[in-house]
């Protein structure tokens, strides 16, 4: 079948599945609210499609009639309709990619962008020999990071309901169906959507950061304890095809980290304890998934001795178990499972004081070292091959034995992180009580330096039990102390990193070396250790700027540079995106993001260190977000070099990974990636991108210019964001742990950068997705009468602007003026709203005007039409919960203390929220 054929009709099934969910929905609400409740919404929804699909102001008008006298229960029953909708359209939605990627496997296609096949052939059309292929695979780190930065507005309850009705459209998709069967399959449906529309959508408690740990544990069990290995295994056999005469044994460099428990920095509930639970619950996981698993080999693996042989080792390792049932005397690999099975046991309860629901047949020795388990299980498959049964060791056994390697008994690396001031704080508090320096903070840098620099290297410890400190000191040391005491008993793997927010200087990564040495995590001497990475994190537009001389006088300090060494000559840098974002808008933060990448690569190229950067990417497109795909191969050449970390964060953790098959797509993508932009030139194919970075320099300050002078300069704006936004009432929505601001402030400075950008999501502005570009472009091209030509010529030829220019279409896509501007009403000085709503909407009109140009389209993406039907499909559901959500807004605001409008305000972010998708 030609992929033309494919590609007709090809989006019917999901046309049906979504008349399939939008009936059964409607059957419910008709069911559990009443014909006229229902009757209201259908009108309410033929109404908004008649609207999105004519732009009647007339429907518009016939809308607001409608939507805005409902009474307050009916406005909640509507706004729940419209919000259950748009997440079953999310599920169709991923369903039917999953059966677009199956029908393009299932007729031979050729292979599509993102895939790891796709990847290897690049490669080898690109000349890159196994040698070099290897070399990457033993360096290489690749490593999405789950956070819990609280975007994620979905409850894990529903979540799992989600989950349940893809399992049940999946089947529809997947087999031929009986007619009994369709209708039980219909019922299941049926019953599903029931019961969501019974189950609370809000969360009546803000999350503790334990259930946000445990949320995070939720993807491993869905996802990466099955797709991660599969990975491996596929990735092996790719290569094993391809370079026959190579024997490829991959190392563990893909893992999936975590700053869930590990993450203080603005979070005072995050502590020693938190993460000491944080581990034991990550640990506790992953062993029951090693004893379900050896419980199934068991099942599996009933080989008699009497029928095949088997080698000394293993039949030694079913002598030693305490499983000695006569039943099974002659069944050496079930008894070598049950002694593993009791070993596990034992070790869990030692580690993690849990039982495990199948109890051991008897008592054995815990395991010392994942290493250990390990080994055991290769004398089972060594056994296996060496005797006729390479098969059966290459499915379950096989996928366990990589389990282990990559999770070992502490399941994902936590992240340490914490601002650079608090750091600061803590090494004061401990030079004063040890009388070193009354007053270290009001030192110069050069002074800090040269004081941290002879501690460090110093055997004496300033830290003393017996001396007082304050809160904030005790419990950062209570961290630290913590995490020496946990490597010891998950492994160093459990706790790797140190990071740093708000790096502005040397001082703050020295001020991390003193403390890591006061917990025993850094020892001084001829030859000084450090058992973690320090990591610095550039967020603002001038720490970016000074990001690779900051590193530069690092490595130049011989103390710091030997730790370096003693480190494999390595050494992260973390970037942060959606600060710089806020700071200096869209287009100036991802240049100065791309600068520092390339200043950086060539600071430690020449101090030979190894550089490895961390993208601190967001799921909006103005904090960094976008395709991973593409994001990866816009780096500047050398900037990814085999390793790349990148935060996974908010609704894009369960978008991404909430089911296997679309976990195994997205970390698929990750490696091929990863792989492209390590070994090949993409940046440079077409033509050098350097011609062009004087262009981008021009075309950022100007932007920078547009977008500070709105944001930080203009009379009032601050108060206009926050009464025409959601920003307040996005604070007191319980989706995470942490504070919505960093300091008990109105300024936008203070904001946390995630109500920033969810705040002009709701509102259906995207501001800081695209604000500044238009101003850049017509200032550019002002100057430069032939810019047009250079522009295109750069969108045609660098990856890096065909990334920004793709992104800033989508974003704008999603923005929508007219319901922008019933936000803007909700502003009570009407100069202020007027002076500022004008000034958006004019830049908008000329960053949409000067992008079509470029791109030479008429309309946003002319590339990208699936996702223009997806957001046609929308509209008509997210328009009555965006205008809802402002007359909400007016009651409340108003003085309208009832329960039920603060609590329909909530459900209509969430409903928008999940329009959306990528909007956090």
């Amino acid at each position: 079948m030609t992929d033309s054929a494919l590609d007709s009709n090809k989006d019917e099934p999901l046309r049906n599945d979504i008349r399939l969910l939008g009936r059964l929905l409607g059957d419910t609400v008709r069911d559990q609210e009443g014909a006229a409740i229902f009757d209201i919404v259908e009108q309410v929804r033929q109404t908004a499609v008649r609207f999105a699909r004519d732009g009647d102001p007339a429907s518009r008008d016939e809308l607001a009639a409608l939507l805005d006298p409902l009474p307050r229960d009916t406005t909640q029953a509507v706004v729940r309709a419209f919000s259950y909708f748009l997440q079953l359209a999310n599920i169709a939605e991923d369903e039917h990619h999953i059966r677009r990627r199956r029908a393009h496997d299932l007729a031979g296609s050729p292979p599509r962008e993102g895939s790891l096949v796709f990847a290897l052939d690049a490669l080898a059309a690109a000349k890159v020999s196994p040698e070099a292929l290897a070399d990457f695979f033993a360096h290489a780190l690749v490593a999405p990071v789950l956070t819990a930065h609280p975007t994620e507005v979905q409850r894990q309850s529903l979540i799992r309901n989600h989950r349940e009705i893809a399992r049940l459209l999946d089947r529809r998709e997947r087999q031929q169906l009986t007619p009994e069967e369709a209708a039980d399959n219909e019922l299941a449906l049926a019953n599903a959507i029931l019961t969501l529309w019974q189950s609370r959508m809000l969360r009546p408690v803000r999350l503790k950061v334990i259930d946000e740990v445990k949320n995070g544990i939720s993807y491993f069990k869905e996802t990466f304890f099955s797709e991660l290995p599969r990975l491996y295994i596929q990735a092996t056999e790719q290569l094993q095809k391809r370079y026959p005469e190579k024997v490829w044994a991959l190392p563990p460099f893909f893992r999936v980290g975590s700053w869930i428990g590990g993450d203080r920095d603005g979070n005072p509930f995050v502590t020693a304890d938190i993460l000491n639970e944080a581990l034991r619950l990550q640990s506790a996981a992953t062993l029951n998934h090693y004893l379900d698993e050896i419980h199934e080999l068991g099942a599996e693996l009933p080989l008699s001795d009497l029928l095949v042989k088997v080698t000394p080792e293993l039949k030694l390792l079913a002598d030693l178990s305490p499983d000695q049932s006569p039943q099974r005397i002659d069944e050496p690999y079930r008894r070598a499972l049950s002694g593993i099975y009791a070993r596990l046991a034992a070790t869990a309860r030692a580690l993690d004081h849990v039982d495990p629901v199948r109890h051991e047949i008897g008592h054995a020795e815990p395991y010392a070292t994942p290493a250990e388990l390990r080994g055991e299980l290769k004398v089972l498959t060594n056994s296996l091959k060496l005797n006729g049964s390479a098969r059966l060791a290459g499915g379950r056994l096989r996928r366990l034995l990589r389990a282990v390697q990559v999770f070992g008994f502490h399941l994902a690396p936590i992240d340490l992180r914490q601002n650079s001031e608090v750091h600061a704080r803590s090494v004061a508090a401990l030079l004063a009580a040890a009388g070193r320096c009354p007053d270290y903070e009001a030192l110069p840098e050069n002074e800090r330096i040269a004081l941290l620099t002879a501690e460090i290297a110093s055997p004496r410890p300033l830290y003393s039990p017996w001396l007082d400190y304050d809160e904030e000191t005790r419990g950062e040391l209570a961290i630290f102390f913590a995490a020496r005491e946990l490597r010891a008993k998950y492994g160093e793997a459990a706790l790797p990193n140190c990071i740093i927010s708000k790096t502005d200087g040397v001082s703050d990564l020295l001020e991390l070396a003193l403390l890591l040495k006061e917990a025993g995590l850094l020892r001084p001497g001829a030859e000084p250790r450090l058992d973690v990475n320090i990591i610095p994190l550039f967020e603002t537009i001038e720490d970016l700027q000074k990001s690779a001389a900051i590193m530069d006088q690092l490595f130049a300090i011989p103390g710091y540079r030997q730790l370096v060494a003693g480190r494999g000559d390595e050494h992260e840098v973390m970037l942060g995106y959606s600060d710089s974002n806020k700071d200096g808008g869209f287009l100036t933060s991802g240049w100065e993001l791309y600068k520092a990448e390339i200043l950086l690569a060539d600071t430690f190229a020449r101090h030979g260190v190894r550089l490895r950067l961390f993208h601190g990417r967001g799921g909006s497109v103005g904090r960094g977000g976008g395709p991973s795909y593409h994001a990866i191969l816009a780096q500047p050449a050398g900037a990814v070099s085999g390793q790349i970390r990148l935060t996974e964060q908010g609704e894009v953790i369960s978008t991404k990974y909430g089911t296997p098959d679309t976990g195994r797509r997205n970390l698929e993508v990750l490696l091929a990636a990863t792989l492209e932009a390590s070994l090949t030139d993409h940046e440079n194919k077409v033509e050098p991108a350097g011609q062009f970075h004087g262009v981008m320099d021009d075309l950022s300050l100007r932007a920078f210019n547009a977008y500070r002078g709105l944001v930080y300069e203009t009379p009032g704006f601050t108060t206009y964001f926050r009464q025409s936004t959601v920003v307040s009432e996005i604070a007191s929505l319980n989706i995470g742990s942490r504070p919505a601001s960093r300091k008990a402030s109105e300024r936008i400075e203070d904001l946390r950068a995630i109500p920033w950008v969810f705040s002009w999501a709701q509102c259906r502005l995207m501001l800081p997705g695209w604000y500044g570009f238009g101003s850049a472009v017509d200032g550019y091209l002002a100057a430069n009468p032939d810019g047009l030509a250079t522009l295109r010529r750069m969108l045609k030829s660098w990856p890096f602007f065909q990334s920004l220019l793709s992104n800033m279409d989508m974003v704008l896509a999603k923005t929508d003026l007219a319901i922008a501007s019933r936000y803007a009403e909700l502003v009570a000085d009407s100069e202020l709203r007027e002076r500022i709503f004008s000034r958006i909407v004019g830049e908008w009109q000329l960053t949409r005007r000067h992008l079509l140009a470029i791109l030479e389209r008429d309309d946003f993406l002319a590339d990208n039409p699936m996702l223009k039907r997806s957001l046609q499909l929308r509209a008509p559901y997210m328009d009555p919960l965006n205008h809802l959500q402002v007359e909400l807004l007016k009651r409340h605001r108003g003085g309208d203390t009832d329960e039920r409008v603060a609590r329909g305000i909530h459900i209509t972010i969430n409903g928008i929220a999940a329009g959306l998708r990528n909007s956090g």
